[in-house]
């Protein structure tokens, strides 16, 4: 199994988190989005992935695209431990937790779109760090009230056991942190985190962990 990823990017990052917790083996292949380089870039990768986009997975010769689509391929294939409840409400409350990280909040501070701004756009970095901030606030603040009402002890997003939420939450905290966003409004998000991340697993896949890492 091949994982194509950035240490740094959140959607790779999830991936990691959910190969350590289910204790599968794989292989890192590098991919980094940094000019000039920008290996997603190059007809080498776009013929893998035509969207340009990591991470991707590499199993038996087939592809796999999406950090969700990969992570509930890993669950339907290697269902211990599980990352969704066995209640279908309950499931369906944690993807609704994943979705609003991996598709309110991502999106919209994707590294292609932070760069459009500053070059498309010309926003300089105090904007683009202004954009980042906004759009960390309007996800964690309702986010921040599921997890009160969700999380059983305080340490999950949803009940007391790691799921599918936790995966996303992390790496979307790791990059709000990166970016100086202040999150003194969102103790329950950082207290999840905290617990999170003194997990081997999460703390393994964690971009600082990875020999592809730089501090720039």
């Amino acid at each position: 199994m091949k994982l194509y990823g950035y240490f740094r990017s959140s959607a790779t990052y999830r991936v990691r988190i959910a190969l350590g917790l289910k204790g599968i083996a794989w292989e890192r292949v590098p991919v980094d989005l940094r000019a000039p380089v920008s290996a997603q870039h190059t007809r080498e990768f776009r013929s893998l992935n035509p969207h340009g986009l990591i991470p991707v997975l590499v199993e038996a010769g087939r592809l796999y695209t999406q950090s969700l689509a990969i992570i509930e391929y890993l669950e339907e294939t290697h269902p211990q431990p599980p990352l969704l409840p066995a209640a279908p409400a309950a499931r369906a409350e944690v993807r609704a937790l994943a979705l609003a990280v991996a598709c309110d909040i991502h999106p919209l501070n994707n590294l292609r779109v932070l760069n459009y701004l500053r070059t498309e756009l010309g926003h300089d970095e105090n904007a683009v760090n202004a954009w980042y901030a906004h759009w960390i606030a309007a996800g964690f603040a309702p986010l921040e009230r599921d997890a009160h009402r969700l999380s059983g002890d305080g340490r999950h997003m949803y009940g007391n056991t790691v799921t599918l939420a936790d995966v996303c939450i992390v790496p979307q905290m790791a990059n709000a942190r990166r970016y100086k966003c202040d999150l003194e409004p969102y103790p329950t998000l950082r207290a999840v985190c905290a617990h999170l991340e003194s997990l081997p697993a999460f703390a393994q896949a964690a971009p600082q962990a990875q020999p592809d890492a730089s501090p720039t």
